[in-house]
């Protein structure tokens, strides 16, 4: 009984020292990018991991794949999570919070923040690099210039508004795009996996160009009419800040209608050869 008393006591100490370290160091507001950057490339490698193994033992065409194949397989994986994640996330922040609503009358829009909103940031600049290493490490075989230029905007334009605070509003608009991510991993696995002519791969290409419209040219119009509402409140950033609020949005709403003539394209030869 005092040996398990002593224990128990000791045990304790170490759990309150643990608690103590945790609220001081790691989730305190100086070292919240920090933590949630490293949080999110430890996110990426472990879901990297859980896809290969869940893969290796449930589906039975990643053991006929090629090497390059079984990583981009892995990684779509994570990005699809990451997709998930952050759009869940940003739709909460963008549409349901009240940080960002023109009732709080907590200072400008574009200078609100919160915990849970850079924490949230951190951990997709996590995905992001992670990412983007992965791109560099295998180029082009996970991706082309396009994807480079997406990644290093999105990674630039998320790390400052998460350090500074500044446009984390807009920010989030932005990452709301991401919601077609699984639907694009999800296509290109029912064409490794040889489905490419079942009723599932059409039934997605039609997911795709609507969350596409919606999400990555529709959500863009409403965005510049929310800055040019906010006109007098977004001025008042800093010049990089104003940079990065009106050229990223730009460079990735002109890739976004690229890719969206594309996906038209592809939609309209599949529906021919289905008729």
């Amino acid at each position: 009984m005092a040996v398990s008393k002593k224990t128990a006591l000791a045990f304790k100490s170490y759990q309150n020292q643990a608690q103590v370290l945790v609220k001081t160091y790691l989730l305190a507001d100086a070292f919240m990018p920090y933590t949630s950057v490293l949080g999110g490339i430890f996110a990426s490698k472990m879901v990297y991991d859980l896809t290969q193994l869940i893969s290796t033992f449930y589906f039975r065409t990643y053991a006929g794949l090629t090497k390059i194949q079984r990583i981009e397989w892995n990684n779509r994986g994570m990005s699809s999570v990451h997709a998930i994640f952050i759009t869940a996330i940003s739709l909460y922040f963008v549409f349901w919070s009240d940080l960002y609503s023109d009732q709080y009358t907590n200072g400008p829009v574009t200078f609100r923040s919160s915990p849970l909103s850079t924490f949230a940031l951190g951990v997709s600049v996590g995905y992001f690099l992670s990412d983007l290493g992965m791109i560099f490490w295998l180029y082009p075989a996970l991706g082309g210039l396009e994807y480079v230029v997406h990644h290093t905007l999105s990674a630039i334009a998320v790390s400052y508004s998460m350090f500074t605070g500044e446009g984390q509003l807009y920010t989030f608009m932005v990452l709301i795009s991401e919601l077609t991510t699984p639907e694009i991993n999800l296509r290109w696995y029912l064409d490794t996996a040889g489905l490419k002519k079942s009723n599932a791969y059409l039934i997605n290409g039609v997911v795709i160009f609507f969350a596409w419209m919606v999400a990555r040219i529709l959500l863009f119009v409403y965005m510049s009419y929310h800055v040019y509402l906010h006109y007098n409140q977004v001025i008042q950033m800093h010049q990089i800040g104003l940079l990065l609020v009106f050229m990223v949005p730009s460079v990735l709403a002109a890739m976004n209608l690229m890719w969206f003539g594309k996906i038209v394209k592809g939609m309209m030869k599949t529906l021919a050869k289905r008729q």
